[in-house]
């Protein structure tokens, strides 16, 4: 969280660009993963795969937002954490909710195009975890996009490893409780982002508060 001396700063000086430029490459990475990821889903009957697609598209979506309020003061970039982790939580609701009606309704997953294409989200996403690992300790809108990374990276190990089991025990198990462990995943992350955003909200009304000297 950003200290109190410093609550109205925006990134400055050589990290202003590298955030920036860091946002945008993680921006078309996971736009171009979501679309993946959604046809292949479909294609594989894999509701792990569609739940990973619909976390691409969120973070394309988050990483819009963040280059949005880069440049402006701590309140609006909280206010855009708080939409984001709201997001996050949303769809971590909704995964629970297709997971639960996949698992009363029956699935078939295929377990090959399962692996083929979580390797390949796991490549995407540990590149751009990579990338954003040094904006990690920023205020709540920069730790927002190194958290989402990090849980995406997180939930694709989890997606190989459900193609992995829905090939070894032939049935769709294994691809709902990785759908379900991901959307644990989104709603802890979104409550994190929430809870970090609303402290620094709170940060900048006692600062606007302050007499001025």
């Amino acid at each position: 969280m950003a200290c109190n001396s410093c609550a109205s700063d925006e990134p400055k000086g050589i990290i202003a660009p590298r955030w920036r430029r860091a946002l945008w490459i993680a921006l078309i990475v996971n736009a171009a993963m979501f679309g993946v990821e959604l046809y292949a889903g479909a294609a594989a009957d894999s509701h792990a795969l569609k739940a990973d697609a619909l976390d691409f598209f969120g973070d394309a979506a988050n990483y819009a937002i963040s280059l949005l309020v880069a440049g402006m003061a701590l309140a609006w970039r909280a206010r855009a954490a708080l939409l984001k982790g709201a997001t996050l939580a949303l769809l971590g609701l909704y995964v629970l909710a297709s997971a639960l009606w996949a698992a009363l309704n029956g699935s078939s997953p295929e377990p090959e195009t399962m692996g083929v294409i979580g390797v390949l989200a796991l490549t995407a996403n540990v590149i751009v975890a990579v990338m954003l690992f040094q904006f990690r300790t920023g205020d709540a809108n920069m730790r927002s996009v190194w958290i989402c990374s990090r849980n995406d990276a997180i939930g694709n190990l989890a997606v190989v490893a459900a193609a992995a089991g829905v090939f070894g025990t032939g049935t769709a198990w294994p691809d709902l409780i990785v759908a379900s462990v991901l959307a644990t995943l989104g709603l802890a992350g979104g409550w994190q982002i929430i809870g970090q955003a609303r402290g620094e909200l709170r940060q900048v009304r006692q600062l606007n508060l302050q007499p001025a000297e």
